[in-house]
């Protein structure tokens, strides 16, 4: 049987269809009997990964249950229908099936380690100074809270954050906000699956990220980059480029305060709060 040569770079939906193709042919199913357990027809199925229809959120979350691919598929769909996301949604598909974790961002608790309101208090901003419109705001809360289930997966991956004192300081969203961010964070830190540490102000040298930085580590042990510009995010495969900021991490790691001398740091923060 002839199919059609998926090209994933061509555009986000066909990146969407051909993983479903991909995930598909892994577990061994045709397109009739994934659309039998999905309740969709075959030749629905057939559409969506040609590019011929573009999908649904409650399809692609189907999809996902009936493929066993976690959140895949629904954080891809959030690439199809980019309003206020540009280029993060591929990166996080790729974050949702990678084994570890490794996060930094100036400034700001991570995406994965904030709560609803202080993820809120951050989009609030962004509507003030006009950057993303109220609707943008709203999506973006809905794809955060998607991306922080992979926090209740029996086999989490590993997540280790480095975070900026100014993260933990800056009082975002005012002092009940902040106090109720790092008793989350405190909690988070009793996860065997979550490693916490502050860059402290005192370090001598400059960090060694002046933006956003993550890096994830699959399975098989290859390892994949991501930024961000002023107004879109870049996943990066460049071998020579990720060996670098593995080795800026593996540093900004040992420099870092211990996991006991960040939470006694953030539970002195939070006193600081009452």
């Amino acid at each position: 049987m002839n199919r059609k040569k998926l090209d994933p770079a061509e555009s986000a939906g066909a990146a969407f269809g051909a993983q479903l193709r991909s995930s598909r042919d892994a577990a061994n199913l045709t397109q009739d009997e994934l659309g039998e357990v999905m309740g969709y027809s075959g030749t629905y199925i057939s559409a969506v990964e040609v590019g011929r229809k573009s999908p649904s959120l409650k399809f692609a979350k189907a999809a996902d249950k009936a493929l066993g691919t976690g959140q895949t598929l629904e954080l891809m769909w959030w690439g199809v229908k980019r309003s206020a996301l540009p280029g993060f949604p591929e990166h996080a598909a790729q974050e949702a099936r990678s084994a570890e974790i490794r996060v930094f961002e100036p400034s700001i608790i991570p995406g994965l380690l904030q709560t609803p309101a202080y993820a809120a208090a951050h989009a609030s901003a962004s509507v003030r100074r006009g950057n993303i419109t109220q609707a943008q705001a709203d999506e973006r809360l809905i794809f955060l809270a998607s991306r922080q289930k992979l926090h209740q997966r029996k086999t989490p991956p590993m997540v280790h954050a480095v975070i900026d004192e100014s993260g933990i300081r800056r009082r975002t969203g005012g002092a009940e906000v902040m106090r109720e961010q790092l008793d989350h964070l405190t909690a988070l830190a009793k996860r065997p699956h979550i490693l916490l540490q502050v860059a402290p102000f005192s370090l001598a040298d400059p960090l060694p990220f002046s933006g956003v930085v993550t890096l994830l580590t699959f399975s098989d042990r290859t390892v994949a980059g991501y930024t961000e510009s002023a107004d879109r995010g870049f996943v990066i495969h460049d071998s020579e480029t990720v060996a670098s900021w593995e080795r800026a991490y593996d540093r900004l790691q040992v420099e870092a305060l211990s996991m006991t001398a960040t939470l006694d740091l953030i539970r002195d923060t939070r006193r600081e709060l009452t």
